[in-house]
């Protein structure tokens, strides 16, 4: 009697992944006409001017915001990496070794080596490669204004706490030689025709209705050729609620960020984390909005994207645009993650403590990388298998991820005749939200199930039926 061959699970699954990938690009996601306007620039999501905190220097041992009892909390890595449970992983020699990951940022951050290598002994952290690369060419020189120290302080961020969570992970940062999307789009292309890393984070953004239509595209033709070289994209979803800075910069109105909108981008939103101060134990979690600080997270519908198909079915979406984000991560300024920088304005050494939805970019992006070393290749495109398994098995989502079902994400703001203006947003709920997506994830759990549904040559260490490696 001839026996039937069984096709291994793993093999399914990453056939599955390759399918839903071919499908999306097959209907080429494209976008949506746009009106024109002037060339734009984005702006780096990044809460640090003027919504910063200072928390001490490199030379201190200890930092007063690291207690339980403190007015406003901050995270080390040590923190972090408990709070999401990425340390189980590292303990496991899931570091990111071998693996890649490309940070894309505009003007240049002098003293970023010397950062990161303080940060490093700050935190206890081994030293990484960290390779600067100019993306067209030439790196602008540094001069200090408050746009490139903005800049600066949103490199050091992206830059160091990459390395926090994928440790060993090779860092290229790739700079553009200004913020206008002309230059960041062709640093992005350069980074992707180079092959330069498994993973790419954006810590920056705009609405997404200052973009002409060309420019647009550009974007989108760029995030479709990382995508078919299997490359994973993150961006941050905003600061500003459902708000948007508008094409001037002198109000805010209601839209999605790009490149965050982008199907073929995982758009990242945040959250206020309360964990324990000290061992990082995870309390709870709710939609990032502190009207304080004039900050909340990004999140809304895609005027310029139809909605792709691995949102269809989904209550929470019911209009014809893309949903934003995909997935969050802590970006509260109560609770931020403390960052060397050098170049923010400050003097050299100095520890901010920053929030925003770019503190969630790169850390993803870490994440990825973890994911690729644990399967041995990279990971590639994960909004269709994430969207698929979340919304059809409520047991693997609510076993390796936080489902945020507190809070809103609407944006109060004085216009410049003093009026208060409210640009209403969107709740949490139950289940995927436009404020903080699917949620936060669980990473020792959420990283082999990734390499299972990707087809990751260690998919067969998975157990499905408890979410953890074997």
């Amino acid at each position: 009697m001839t026996q039937r061959r069984m096709v291994a699970p793993e093999m399914l699954y990453g056939l599955f992944a390759c399918a839903l990938l071919l499908a999306l690009l097959a209907s080429g996601a494209a976008a949506q006409t746009v009106d024109a306007h002037t060339s734009s620039h984005a702006n780096p999501h990044s809460v640090v001017n003027p919504h910063h905190i200072y928390a001490g220097t490199v030379q201190d041992t200890t930092f007063r915001c690291q207690s339980n009892t403190a007015p406003v909390r901050c995270y080390g890595p040590k923190q972090i990496r408990n709070a999401y449970s990425i340390q189980p992983l590292l303990d496991k020699g899931i570091t990111g070794k071998g693996r890649s990951i490309v940070i894309l940022d505009a003007y240049s951050a002098p003293h970023i080596q010397d950062d990161l290598h303080a940060f490093d002994q700050a935190f206890g952290l081994n030293d990484t490669t960290l390779n600067i690369i100019p993306g067209q060419g030439t790196i602008t020189p540094f001069d200090g204004s408050e746009l490139q120290s903005g800049w600066a302080g949103e490199i050091a961020l992206d830059v160091e706490w990459s390395h926090a969570v994928a440790p060993d992970a090779t860092i290229n940062l790739v700079l553009a030689k200004s913020s206008d999307d002309n230059d960041l789009v062709a640093s992005f292309q350069y980074a992707v025709d180079h092959n330069l890393g498994d993973t790419i984070s954006m810590s920056f953004g705009e609405a997404e209705s200052c973009l002409d239509a060309a420019t647009t595209q550009k974007w989108h033709k760029a995030f479709e050729a990382a995508t078919r070289k299997n490359i994973t994209l993150f961006a941050s979803a905003g600061d500003q609620g459902a708000a948007q800075p508008s094409c001037d910069n002198s109000s805010y109105i209601l839209s999605a960020s790009s490149p965050a909108n982008d199907p073929f981008v995982t758009g990242v939103g945040g959250t206020q984390l309360v964990a324990d101060a000290v061992t990082g134990a995870y309390q709870s979690e709710t939609t990032w909005n502190e009207p304080q600080y004039g900050a909340g997270t990004g999140g809304g519908f895609s005027t310029v994207y139809r909605k792709p198909f691995y949102q269809y079915g989904l209550a929470n979406i019911p209009g014809k645009g893309r949903g934003v984000p995909d997935v969050a991560y802590n970006a509260a300024i109560n609770g931020g993650v403390l960052t060397v920088t050098s170049d923010s304005g400050y003097g050299p050494g100095v520890v901010l403590i920053f929030g925003g939805t770019s503190a969630g970019s790169p850390q993803w992006a870490g994440i990825a990388a973890l994911a690729s070393q644990l399967g041995n290749k990279r990971v590639g495109f994960i909004n269709p298998v994430v969207y698929l398994l979340f919304g059809r098995i409520p047991s693997i989502y609510s076993a390796t991820f936080h489902d945020i079902t507190t809070g809103n994400n609407t944006y109060t703001f004085t216009d410049d005749a003093g009026n208060t203006v409210t640009i209403p947003g969107y709740d949490a709920k139950k289940g995927w939200d436009a404020t903080t997506g699917w949620g936060t994830p669980i990473v020792s759990k959420f990283v082999p199930l990734l390499v299972l549904l990707t087809g990751g040559a260690h998919a067969h260490e998975f157990d499905a039926q408890t979410a953890t490696l074997k």
